[in-house]
């Protein structure tokens, strides 16, 4: 154990020196061997007397940004590990000649070097027998010249696939558009495909990429050509595709679009008192299908009494008197749709004392008030403190 501590520190040692040489120009260059070594012991191990302690924090960062991929190269090929059947690498040019194959490493780039399981065939280089090490960026070349480079990828074995590859959906309308979020972390590049091109990896696919958000998540937005007014009997079908330290997953869905269908949520208009209630005027989302007389929508309100505190829900419009505040929320009317999520609470403006209360629209639910209405209630506020200063006076 002492002596692997000594090595850690050599290591740390390296590490201090670059610190010190790179400093002034703020870039700190790790290879990743050198954060392997000292991410697999905690640092209460490393005797680390001038290292600060946001180095031994950086030790700890995902590795996969050392030696991943953070997007989906141009080119690339897939191996199964340790697989006998070959997969032939492509130098992409249009003349002809000897050309020779580098190795992209951690640091450098090497010429690749020929063996059994490693053949240059003309122009094209063959590997089979793929394993970790092989993994990674191939360059070929004529002269100084790069003509093409390819990724060596890795297809997960059967006991790694990420069954729990997921990924949440929602459309706000039956438009043509609706987007996705990826929550999951440990992939550094992610990828999206709509239809049956993508699940079947053809060429034609129309791939969505995304950047990496810094909860480390991935956000895409996406569009289909399904009609909106037609019955939805055709099932939406996508591919997502993620890279994990160089080795890549996929994964297909399908769903029809109603079943991802959740509404912003709907604009609470006015509160109007009547006879036999409180009627509450709500509008569709400004997101929402048009027109809305095809497209219906169906709200629940939840009110809160001013008596007791007690809350009550109803599907209709008309609600009881004597409530001190409420919000709504809605869905799809003839499809069991997600709700969307509740308004923030308004407060009820009933009562002609409480209406000059009713300019802040965003925190209160009042009647259609007569033009000019608001107004007169800042002349007659006005009017009440002139009086009372002359009273005072």
């Amino acid at each position: 154990m002492m002596m692997i501590i000594m090595m850690v520190h050599a290591v740390c040692n390296g590490i201090k020196k670059k610190l010190s040489e790179q400093l002034e120009h703020t870039i700190i260059k790790i290879t990743t061997t050198e954060l392997l070594l000292i991410a697999s012991f905690r640092c209460d191990f490393i005797q680390m007397k001038s290292l600060s302690l946001w180095m031994c924090g950086l030790l700890f960062i995902s590795l996969t940004g050392a030696h991943g991929l953070n997007h989906f190269p141009e080119n690339f090929v897939v191996a199964k590990r340790n697989d006998a059947n070959p997969v032939i690498l492509t130098c992409h040019t249009t003349t002809d000649g000897a050309v020779t194959w580098k190795f992209h490493g951690e640091e450098t780039k090497r010429d690749v070097e020929l063996e059994d399981n490693v053949q240059q065939n003309g122009q094209n280089l063959s590997v089979s027998e793929v394993d970790t090490p092989m993994l990674g960026k191939y360059s070929c070349w004529r002269g100084k010249e790069m003509l093409s480079s390819t990724y060596l990828l890795l297809a997960p074995d059967e006991d790694e696939e990420l069954d729990n590859l997921s990924f949440k959906c929602r459309a706000k309308s039956y438009d043509c558009n609706f987007s996705c979020d990826w929550t999951q972390t440990g992939q550094t590049a992610m990828r999206l495909g709509l239809g049956n091109e993508c699940s079947e990896r053809r060429k034609s696919c129309h791939w969505v990429s995304s950047d990496r958000l810094v909860d480390g998540t991935f956000h895409f937005e996406l569009s289909h050509s399904l009609s909106p007014y037609a019955e939805e009997s055709t099932m939406l079908e996508l591919t997502a595709e993620a890279i994990v330290n160089l080795s890549i997953f996929r994964k297909t869905k399908r769903f029809y679009l109603r079943n991802i269908v959740k509404p912003d949520s709907p604009q609470l208009v006015k509160c109007q008192e009547e006879k036999e209630g409180l009627n509450v005027t709500i509008d569709a989302p400004s997101s929402w299908s048009t027109p809305q007389s095809f497209f219906r929508l169906e709200h629940e309100i939840e009110y809160m009494f001013k008596d007791d505190g007690k809350t009550g829900r109803s599907s209709s419009n008309l609600i009881p008197k004597g409530i001190s505040k409420l919000r709504v929320r809605s869905r799809d009317s003839l499809v069991p749709s997600a709700w969307s999520q509740w308004t923030p609470w308004k407060n009820v403006m009933a009562g002609e004392k409480n209406l000059c209360k009713c300019k802040n629209t965003a925190k209160s639910c009042c009647p259609e008030l007569p033009s000019g209405y608001l107004d007169n209630c800042k002349k007659r506020r006005k009017k009440i403190k002139n009086n009372k200063q002359r009273q005072t006076s």
